[in-house]
């Protein structure tokens, strides 16, 4: 089988690669302590080099991209250790855009928006005691003769003070609902807190706020959405651990103790050679879902699930090893490798941790 990469996908991984080197740890530990998290400026200029279009079919105004391409920039950004939340407010809200639109030109406007990089989205689905259930409890809908109202709570909402526009999943006469809410739509409040990776994320408080628009999406197209997203996730993970593996040997190759190189130690030679073993099985595995046969909606999902799980296991373990070469100052933001192991400890977690999806995978087989 070739596994060569086609000239689209190279262009691709070759404009992630060009838009993410001016960065290094001072800039991105500055953007972090800022306001926001984030820059918006910079999120517009990563929209105009397509990435968030790659998630969306032509139809829909986007470019098209597969399951390999959307993969293949994730990894790109993981490894270059960009601080862009392209996966949370540019994939996400994209998938959940186009395939809940129907006929609703609000909708369509705002996934427009979101492929552009005009608007900025955000899905808000996390509840308290719900763990890491879709299903909306606690936020409730009603539907008027002027349409859609909701009452109650979100908890880590990514973004939440960056987002242009609420996707809020919300209980709605017994079935889950996502229902499009502005940032400035009347009884809407945000209590904003940091994430371990820097980025912000804030708790949503909701006191009859109306809702533009509603997606038309079943319980069975959130799943699929979720398990799309749990690939990208995995994706970007196989990036941070080939980043913080070769930020490790350069550093083991300098780091001196007893007049020689700590990476001619043969512990730290094994150790390392197992980090490179996790990193190449990561790998195969995300592709290896990533080719899984999209037409058996039930096979895909436990395949993504599958990769979540086995990467983000085997990531976190390196970036663990890593930390442990580099000493104390490993864990600090004034190395990458601290920036990486932070947002692998968030992707690991998102949509599921490693024992929620590995459950799942254990369910489905």
């Amino acid at each position: 089988m070739n596994f060569d990469l086609s000239e689209e996908q190279e262009m691709f991984v070759t404009s992630v690669e060009r838009f993410a080197a001016p960065i290094d740890v001072e800039w991105r530990r500055r953007l972090r302590l800022s306001p926001t998290g984030y820059d918006a400026k910079r999120w517009h200029t990563l929209a105009e080099l397509g990435m968030i279009a790659l998630a969306a079919s032509e139809d829909a105004g986007g470019m098209g991209g597969s399951a390999v391409d959307l993969a293949l920039v994730c990894e790109a950004i993981g490894k270059a250790n960009a601080p862009d939340p392209l996966l949370e407010h540019g994939i996400l809200p994209a998938l959940l855009l186009e395939r809940g639109q129907a006929d609703d030109v609000l909708a369509k406007d705002a996934l427009e928006g979101v492929l552009s990089g005009t608007t900025l989205a955000t899905l808000a689905w996390t509840e308290r005691g719900q763990r890491y259930s879709i299903k909306a409890k606690g936020m409730k809908a009603e539907q008027g003769a002027d349409g859609f109202t909701l009452t109650g709570e979100k908890t880590m909402v990514m973004g939440a003070l960056l987002a242009d526009l609420f996707i809020v999943t919300a209980d709605l006469d017994g079935e889950t609902a996502c229902l499009l809410v502005p940032k400035d739509a009347p009884g809407l409040d945000v209590r904003a807190y940091r994430l371990a990776d820097g980025s912000i994320a804030g708790e949503i408080k909701l006191t009859r706020t109306p809702a533009s628009a509603r997606l038309m999406l079943d319980r069975a197209a959130l799943d699929a959405i979720i398990a799309d997203v749990r690939l990208y996730a995995a994706a970007e993970m196989v990036g941070l651990g080939q980043r913080l593996l070769d930020d490790t040997l350069a550093y083991v190759k300098e780091r001196e103790q007893f007049g020689v190189a700590i990476g001619s130690f043969q512990a730290l030679q094994h150790r390392l050679v197992d980090c490179y073993a996790r990193e190449e099985q990561s790998r195969s595995m995300l592709y290896r879902a990533a080719l899984t046969d999209r037409g058996d909606a039930e096979k895909w999902q436990r395949a993504a699930a599958g990769a979540k799980a086995y990467i983000g296991e085997n990531v976190d373990a390196i970036a663990r090893e890593a930390v442990q070469m580099h000493g104390g100052m490993g864990i600090t933001d004034e190395l990458a490798i601290g920036h990486a192991l932070k947002r692998v400890l968030v992707l690991a977690r998102l949509f599921g941790d490693v024992d929620t999806v590995l459950a799942e995978y254990a369910l489905a087989a």
